[in-house]
C-alpha cells in the first residue's frame, strides 16, 4: 500500500480558536481532523509529544505498510498508538495504555460513492467526517462531547489508491492534538475520562512564534508553568458567568501559586498567575476543572514572554532529561528567569462551598491569556 497519512484540522468553534493545523506523516491513510475545541489541550501521558510533519506526498515507507494494516482491521473501542511520523510502528494496544486514537464508528460511505466514483477532495472529506462522526462520537460516549475540550473528533479515510481497490469505510474516532499541533497520548477509554482541558500540575508548556504550544521541559522557554487543577464544581453548582469565575480564580490561584512555589515573591521574578475558566457549553458538557498557571507578560504587555525554569518549591537543576512532563524524576529548577506526566494532583478548591445562582448570560470562551497587570 502507500500513500499519505494526513492530519487535518478544521475549526467548528465560534469563540477562542486555534489557528488551523495542517500536518502530514507518510503512511497508507488519509487521516482527517475535524476539531471541536478552542483551548490547549492535556499533556502526553508518556511525556512525549508526536511531530506533524509538513503537508506532502509520496510513497509509504514498506514498515508504514506493516504498522497502517492495523487501522484496516481495528473495531469500534480499538484503541490505536503509534510515534513514528510513518506511521510504521501503528499498532492496537489497550485503552488503559497511552494512546493516540479510539475508534468510535465505521462508517461506510459506498451509497454516496459507488464504484467508480472519484476519490473525495479534502474539503469533501471534511464536510463527510464532520456530518457522519460528530453525533456518532457523543452516541460511543453516551454523554455530550465538549466543544472545547481535551477530545476531538477525527476520522481514518482511504486513501486514493484504496479508494480505487473498493475501500469505502471511514473509520470515526477521537484523539487529542495539542496546541503545538502534536499528537498526545491519553490513558483510558474515552468515556471514563474527563474533558476538561487541562494539563497535569507541573507541566510546562512551549512559546514558538508568541504562541502557546506543546508541552517541553519546564528548564526550557516556555509560556505557562501549571501550577494546579481547580474543580470549579466545588464552589458554584451551577454555571458561573466568566465574571464570577475570574473573580473566585484570582482568590484561588494566586493562593496555589504560594503554596506552590514556597511563598517566591512571584512580583519580583517578573512572573503573573493567570488561569483558564470555562464557557456554558463546557460546563454543560460535563468539564468543570481549569489549570492556575504561572507565566511572563513582555514589558508592553503586548504578549507573553518566555520564562526558563519551574518556581515549584523545593526544586533545582536536574538535567533537561530529567524535566520532561510526565517525568517522576522531574525535579523544576527553584529559580525561573522570565524574557522581560508530573502525576496528576487531586483538584484544588477552596474550603467555603457558598454556592452562587447561575442567572448570567454571560458565556466567554475559555481564555489562554493572562489578566492584563499582574494580579495583586
Amino acid at each position: 500500500m502507500s500513500g499519505l497519512l494526513q492530519r487535518l484540522r478544521i475549526d467548528t468553534s465560534t469563540a477562542g480558536s486555534r489557528p488551523f493545523l495542517v500536518g502530514a506523516v507518510v503512511g497508507a491513510l488519509v487521516t482527517l481532523l475535524i476539531s471541536m475545541t478552542a483551548a490547549s489541550p492535556e499533556g502526553s501521558a508518556s511525556g512525549k509529544s508526536i511531530a506533524a510533519n509538513p503537508l506532502g506526498g509520496g510513497p509509504a515507507s514498506p514498515d508504514a505498510q506493516a504498522g497502517t494494516r492495523y487501522v484496516f482491521a481495528a473495531k469500534v473501542g480499538t484503541c490505536l498508538m503509534w510515534q513514528r511520523d510513518d506511521g510504521a510502528d501503528m499498532k492496537q494496544v489497550n485503552c488503559e495504555e497511552p494512546h493516540v486514537f479510539e475508534v468510535t464508528q465505521i462508517v461506510d460511505v459506498s451509497a454516496d460513492y459507488p464504484a467508480g466514483a472519484p476519490v473525495p477532495d479534502t474539503d469533501t472529506w471534511r464536510k463527510i467526517a464532520k456530518q457522519r462522526c460528530t453525533k456518532g462520537a457523543e452516541r460511543y460516549l453516551g454523554k455530550k462531547l465538549d466543544p472545547e475540550g481535551k477530545l476531538q473528533v477525527s476520522a481514518l479515510a482511504p486513501n486514493e489508491q484504496d479508494w480505487k481497490l473498493g475501500s469505502r469505510d471511514l473509520r470515526c474516532g477521537l484523539w487529542r492534538i495539542g496546541p503545538g499541533g502534536s499528537l498526545q497520548p491519553t490513558v483510558g477509554p474515552a468515556a471514563e475520562q474527563d474533558q476538561s482541558n487541562v494539563w497535569a500540575t507541573g507541566t510546562c508548556l512551549g512559546l514558538v512564534d508568541g504562541a502557546v504550544g506543546d508541552p517541553v521541559p519546564c528548564a526550557q522557554k516556555h509560556s505557562y508553568e501549571m501550577i494546579s487543577i481547580v474543580n470549579l464544581r466545588t464552589k458554584f453548582k451551577s454555571y458561573p458567568s466568566t465574571t464570577k469565575q475570574n473573580t473566585y480564580l484570582d482568590k484561588v490561584c494566586n493562593k496555589e501559586a504560594r503554596s506552590y512555589s514556597g511563598g517566591k515573591d512571584l512580583e519580583k521574578l517578573k512572573l503573573i498567575v493567570a488561569w483558564d475558566t470555562r464557557s456554558k457549553a463546557s460546563w454543560q458538557a460535563g468539564s468543570y476543572l481549569v489549570n492556575c498557571k504561572v507565566g511572563a507578560l513582555l514589558k508592553d504587555k503586548s504578549g507573553l514572554a518566555p520564562v526558563e525554569g519551574s518556581i515549584r518549591a523545593g526544586g533545582d537543576d536536574k538535567k533537561k532529561q530529567d524535566d520532561k512532563p510526565g517525568s517522576k524524576a522531574s525535579k523544576p529548577s527553584s529559580a525561573p528567569k522570565s524574557g522581560t506526566e508530573p502525576k496528576d494532583e487531586e483538584p484544588a478548591t477552596e474550603p467555603e462551598q457558598n454556592d452562587e445562582p447561575d442567572g448570567s448570560s454571560d458565556d466567554e470562551a475559555p481564555s489562554d491569556e493572562p489578566p492584563p497587570d499582574p494580579p495583586e
